[in-house]
């Protein structure tokens, strides 16, 4: 294995154990939290309040998300008032999707929680390390953004030529 293949697996090997101590923790929490939202709705919110009102299809693109799965999201923000949908400016048959007053009292409550508990995790590390891993975080974030597309369309032709060779890879 080359160096950067070997960087890569290391850090596929943390990334996948991160998302999966997450993803257990966000479970638990919501278990206690009844009557929460969906821990997923939670990312259209804090979009909402980020980059102002916007259509589900482009608010599911800011999400990196599937449509269907946004829209149903949107539905549950919509139902409990976090979320309202309004009249598009530009061209009003169709419509845009932004926080309500309460929307924001929960996204403030909700990033209040998530920063205490973040908080817990860097209690005792130096400000110099948490400058460095927000450092290195956008510039691992930036540089996965710039290589989606060829990711992407890497497993695209890796699918199509193994239908083209009846599914058989060699």
């Amino acid at each position: 294995m080359s160096g950067t293949e070997e960087f890569a697996d290391q850090i596929s090997e943390r990334l996948v154990k991160l998302q999966r101590m997450r993803d257990r923790t966000v479970a638990q929490i919501a278990a206690y939290a009844k009557g929460d939202l969906e821990p997923a709705a939670y990312a259209s919110l804090f979009h909402l309040i980020a980059d102002g009102p916007m259509r589900s299809g482009a608010l599911a693109e800011s999400l990196f998300s599937d449509p269907s799965t946004v829209s149903r999201q949107v539905a549950q923000l919509v139902d409990r008032k976090l979320v309202e949908r309004l009249a598009d400016p530009s061209d009003g048959r169709a419509s845009v999707l932004a926080i309500t007053a309460t929307g924001r009292e929960m996204a403030d409550h909700v990033r209040n929680r998530r920063n205490a508990n973040l908080g817990r995790v860097i209690a005792k590390w130096p400000a110099s390390d948490c400058a460095e891993l927000i450092r290195l975080l956008d510039r691992f974030i930036g540089d996965y953004e710039k290589c989606r597309p060829d990711m992407v369309a890497a497993v695209r032709h890796e699918t199509a030529a193994r239908s083209d060779k009846g599914g058989v890879t060699t």
